[in-house]
């Protein structure tokens, strides 16, 4: 399988290289829960990693499923919401072959897909879209990881793997899933890159 392997993640959490991780819930999903556009559901958290996110979801009252194929994600995800007393439901799954038992209202979408080899992304996104109702949402945030050796040379690096808007429109294609006008809120991040926020529905 291209890419990264459990292993490879395993021992970034276990040596704390997390550069990824901002310690706190991505200020894009606060901006969302704060102005209402995002209100309590079935919601999934697939790379859920340190669990920030799917502990602030469960706070605000939203049914969680987080994921993680990685055994030291699951386990600092369980012990965050443990310290909190919140509830959520934490699974160790391979997102690429993972079945809910009844579809979600919602995924929120943030560093799955940029950790996950391109090769894979396709499969990823049929997931996506199995695993969301009708009219449901996927709240994305997608990698802006620009590297001269990608655009000059054609090589794939990474993770993070970068998201091109292009691509990320013939990935998640009309009509199957319904687009948001550009432009798109620009979130920064801390690893010297910047993410794109966008809603996305699937039909």
């Amino acid at each position: 399988m291209a890419g990264p392997t459990t292993k490879f993640w395993q021992e970034r959490f276990e040596k704390k290289e997390t550069r990824w991780d901002r310690g706190a819930p991505n200020p894009q999903l606060l901006a969302w829960l704060d102005s209402g556009a995002l209100q309590p559901c079935r919601i999934a958290v697939p790379g859920c990693g340190g669990g920030w996110e799917v502990a602030e979801l469960a706070r605000r009252g939203f049914e969680v499923t987080g994921l993680d194929y990685t055994p030291a994600a699951v386990a600092k995800t369980r012990t965050l919401l443990d310290a909190e007393s919140l509830k959520a439901e934490v699974v160790q799954a391979d997102v690429l072959s993972y079945q809910p038992g009844q579809a979600f209202d919602a995924v929120y979408e943030q560093t799955c897909l940029c950790a996950i080899h391109p090769d894979h992304w396709f499969q990823y996104s049929k997931q996506l879209q199995r695993w969301l109702k009708p009219e449901a949402s996927l709240w994305a945030l997608f990698m802006q990881a620009i590297r001269p050796a990608a655009s000059e040379e054609g090589l794939i690096e990474g993770p993070p793997y970068h998201c091109d808007i292009n691509a990320m429109r013939a990935l998640f294609a009309q009509p199957d899933w319904a687009w948001p006008e550009p432009p798109y809120a620009r979130v920064p991040h801390p690893v010297l890159v910047h993410e794109l926020a966008l809603r996305l529905i699937r039909r």
